[in-house]
């Protein structure tokens, strides 16, 4: 595909596309109960980070929050950290997801591998659910206590969190495809109670058995009492060994209809521990609160999302990506949620698109990588699939190339609202995101998330405008982590936010807002190449290796030297067939020196046969620096929580012949 200009105008939303949309009833509420009249989206994006308390406490009024005792104060303070929301406020996550609901209604759609596909009632989510919830109470789990998950993205593990939430207590998963230190490390932080575990899964047509893992890694949990499993495997599965068993179908077994009850806890108690990638060292056990989560993914997936009871809603994730927990959200909105567990590819990149077309899916939600990899292989999914449903595509994980937006456009569907997500584990949400009442530009993201005051600041903390900056958060927003967990004076949450720049939330990307309030991501910050003063973003560089056919995939890294130069090196994986010829290298140099500058061509080209990934197909930029600039490897990187640790190995041996 020829190279498209950034900022190309693509798509514009008609008049009745936007009088339809969620946003447009808000903006009609806010004008008929608050006498609010807003002409577009940015001035109402203006007074939702100026008016923060009012904001937030529209989106309470609008979407009619439950709170057995009602609060007092909107927001403590401005002061970022120590902000608190709702203070007065108690609340349960759970409830707001079954309330009001159509009973015969589908609310889970989920296939698998070695699963058919098969739609779940709103009834028997509920049943389960509150089946589940009397053997956690069984168990003996109170509010506060953890309940960890080693489970994959099946329908159960969404009744376990739901159950989990119902009583105030406080979930945190992990995918299967996890290894064994990894999950230990994320686990022995939080000192569960309840473990909910699969005995294996399938992944590219292959079986993994996880029981000898899962032995190791309750051995080193000394407060767990009990274990649910999940034969997802295999229904004889060897579980003798787990502590104290309970099979899946006897912890939802019941003989009677049952009900639900909510545990109400303080708005700002947590509902869940995420954590960070681990790429560099014990991971980061960031807890969100259940007020502050609940508030921001009724706003985001309704506004942003433009959700409704009508939508099947996708997202391809692990329960090891916060993109997990915010798929699951998407039932705040009553929609119909659309899980699928395994391999992507498998048995090619058609996979997805079939799934689709099956599911009548309206909201199709991947990574960048996915994209711009059916890209590279011409696939022509509307061709073959219908996909009539299909309103939306989602992306996130990596920026996505304008050729990616375009391709789209061009072999999936001419009508297409396609929105490139950016925001994170830390906030379990995006900042930047989506608009159905806006137009889409090639390569950019439509506008900052209502209520989250985003800017790009230069290194001075000065605000840019078109000019590539620092993306800050610099007012309180209601998902930020209410704490880390064994984080008691708060300094390693202080440290991994607000170092930078005092009471500003510095979030590690480089941003670029735009004169018509678009945004664009350059990278991680902290991974940018910077050639005598002139920093570009890696994702540029990738933009323009991508057009190269005969390379599948590629990074670079900037290594800095003692005189002020420094080394770049650009490693590619070919695609299969292919040799890296001098050639192909000059096409690569040259298609940087005139798309980027001449600056950033690298210093050398190297082939590699695979790049290392963490299990959610993000590219380990960093790590690889590290290791280039000589530190070691068990100090640079967790291997339990990559894809494919083993890609390390070449990158150890190129440090030490350099």
């Amino acid at each position: 595909m020829s190279r498209i200009e950034e900022g190309t105008l693509l798509w514009e939303p008609s008049n009745s596309w936007k009088e339809q949309s969620n946003l447009h009833d808000y903006m009609k509420w806010l004008k008929e109960h608050k006498k609010l009249d807003f002409k577009d989206y940015h001035s109402l994006w203006e007074w939702s980070v100026n008016e923060l308390e009012h904001f937030w406490e529209s989106i309470w009024e609008y979407f009619k929050i439950q709170a057995k005792s009602p609060y007092k104060t909107i927001l403590t303070s401005h002061q970022m950290p120590g902000a608190k929301w709702f203070p007065e406020a108690t609340i349960n996550y759970t409830e707001h997801i079954f309330r009001n609901r159509d009973e015969n209604k589908s609310a889970i759609i989920h296939a698998s591998e070695t699963r058919q596909t098969t739609e779940i009632t709103w009834k028997q989510l509920y049943q389960e659910t509150a089946a589940f919830q009397q053997t956690l109470k069984k168990i003996g789990v109170t509010k506060g206590d953890r309940v960890v998950a080693y489970v994959a993205n099946i329908y159960e593990s969404v009744v376990a969190f739901l159950a989990t939430a119902s009583l105030g207590a406080i979930w945190s998963s992990a995918s299967p495809d996890f290894g064994t230190q990894s999950v230990i490390d994320r686990f022995k932080q939080i000192e569960p109670k309840v473990m909910i575990t699969v005995d294996g899964y399938s992944y590219g047509g292959k079986s993994f058995d996880r029981t000898p893992i899962i032995e190791k890694i309750q051995s080193e949990l000394s407060t767990l009492e009990a274990t649910v499993v999940i034969p997802y495997l295999n229904e004889s599965a060897d579980d003798s060994k787990f502590k104290n068993v309970i099979r899946w179908k006897d912890a939802i077994h019941t003989n009677r209809e049952l009900t639900l009850t909510y545990e109400y806890v303080p708005f700002n108690d947590p509902l869940w521990v995420l954590f960070s990638s681990g790429t560099t060292g014990k991971p980061k056990p960031i807890v969100q609160s259940q007020g502050g989560i609940l508030l921001e993914h009724l706003k985001a997936l309704t506004f942003h999302a433009n959700l409704g009871e009508d939508d099947r809603f996708f997202w391809f994730t692990t329960t090891g990506w916060m993109m997990w927990n915010f798929l699951v959200g998407g039932l705040l909105t009553g929609t119909t949620i659309t899980l699928y567990d395994g391999n992507p590819t498998y048995p090619d990149k058609k996979m997805l698109w079939k799934f689709a077309e099956e599911t009548k899916m309206t909201v199709f939600g991947t990574s960048a990588s996915y994209i711009t990899a059916c890209m590279k292989d011409e696939l022509k999914p509307s061709e073959e699939f219908d996909l009539s449903h299909l309103k939306n595509i989602s992306s996130t994980g990596s920026p996505l190339p304008p050729e990616g937006f375009v391709w789209c456009y061009e072999n999936v569907k001419k009508d297409l609202w396609i929105a490139s997500l950016s925001g994170g584990t830390d906030v379990c949400t995006a900042f930047i995101l989506g608009s159905p009442t806006l137009p889409v530009y090639a390569g950019e993201l439509q506008c900052r998330g209502l209520g989250a005051k985003i800017e790009s600041y230069n290194d001075d903390g000065e605000r840019e405008i078109e000019n590539v900056g620092e993306l800050v958060l610099t007012e309180p927003f209601p998902s930020m982590p209410i704490y880390f967990w064994n984080d008691e004076d708060g300094t390693r949450l202080h440290d991994s936010y607000f170092d930078m720049f005092p009471g500003v939330w510095r979030h590690g990307d480089y941003l670029k807002i735009t004169d018509r309030g678009t945004c664009v991501i350059y990278g991680r910050s902290d991974a940018t190449i910077n050639r005598g003063g002139i920093r570009i973003g890696t994702s540029e560089i990738y933009r323009v290796v991508d057009q190269v056919k005969e390379v599948a995939d590629s990074l670079i890294v900037d290594i800095p030297g003692e005189n002020g130069d420094s080394f770049v090196p650009l490693f590619v994986v070919m695609t299969e067939g292919e040799e890296l010829t001098e050639a192909i290298q000059k096409t690569i140099k040259s298609h940087i020196r005139t798309q980027c500058t001449p600056r950033h061509v690298p210093t050398g080209i190297y082939e590699v046969s695979d790049l290392p990934k963490t299990l959610n197909g993000k590219k380990l930029e960093i790590p690889v620096k590290k290791i280039l600039m000589g530190k070691s490897l068990e100090n640079v990187v967790n291997k339990g929580s990559l894809s494919n640790a083993n890609s390390l190995d070449y990158f150890v041996q190129f440090a030490k012949n350099q």
